[in-house]
């Protein structure tokens, strides 16, 4: 199956919008858990709008599946990755003002960087996914760096999905075919959702985990976050 992992930004920031702890982020992580959700995603911006980098240490001590911090691998925040080791670490080409992530990385323009990057997180035991779009010389590149996986970048395909959904999940299941050659792990992430979510899984050979946050909490906000976990499951069933 499929791992289902949660990503409780959107969460976060609804905490932060009155400067209190409600919703308490860690109860959340916890009830997540506990709802089914195989990992707990996070990912810190520079400007901390949703998780703050206070909100790791907590969130690392009580996730008690895969924790996954996502983010762009500036020097504070691998730094805040190698003190609060996750299972996963998912590297993410953002800007520092980007709204949300948007495209995947070159991997043949940032190779030295990614090579050296991601050594050093493997090292402190950390695997490494980084984020691409399904190019197939990029994808090369991801094997070329050291990657142990890739997560695709689902805007598009989700973009799509309404009009030609084939046509959408094509680019990705041809990547997915190399990548698996190559021997990388496939992870899946943006805009996925109860509509295009099913259709992606299985269409998409070996595709290990998807980290799915905006329309998750959106949808428990309607079917409450226990009830929205389950049926994500089902999608992945």
């Amino acid at each position: 199956m499929t791992r289902l992992s949660v990503n409780i930004n959107k969460v976060a920031l609804l905490r932060n919008s009155r400067g209190s702890n409600l919703p308490n982020l860690i109860k959340v992580a916890r009830d997540c858990e506990s709802f089914g959700a195989e990992g707990i995603t996070v990912h810190p911006r520079p400007d901390e709008r949703h998780v703050r980098y206070a909100d790791i240490a907590p969130l690392r001590s009580i996730c008690t599946t895969e924790f996954n911090i996502e983010g762009y691998p500036n020097e504070k925040f691998l730094n805040l990755v190698l003190a609060n080791p996750p299972v996963q670490c998912t590297l993410v080409p953002d800007d520092p003002d980007q709204l949300t992530s948007d495209h995947g990385w070159d991997t043949i323009t940032h190779e030295s960087f990614l090579s050296s990057t991601i050594s050093r997180l493997q090292a402190a035991g950390i695997r490494v996914s980084i984020f691409m779009d399904p190019v197939d010389r990029l994808i090369e590149g991801a094997k070329r760096v050291g990657a142990d996986r890739i997560e695709f970048y689902t805007g598009p395909y989700a973009e799509q999905y309404k009009e030609n959904r084939e046509q959408a999940c094509a680019p990705y299941i041809a990547a997915a075919h190399l990548a698996n050659g190559l021997g990388l792990g496939i992870n899946a992430g943006h805009d996925l959702n109860l509509e295009n979510l099913s259709y992606f899984k299985n269409n998409i050979p070996r595709l290990l985990e998807v980290s799915i946050g905006h329309a998750l909490i959106s949808d428990a906000l309607y079917f409450g976050l226990k009830n929205t976990i389950q049926m994500y499951l089902r999608q992945l069933q």
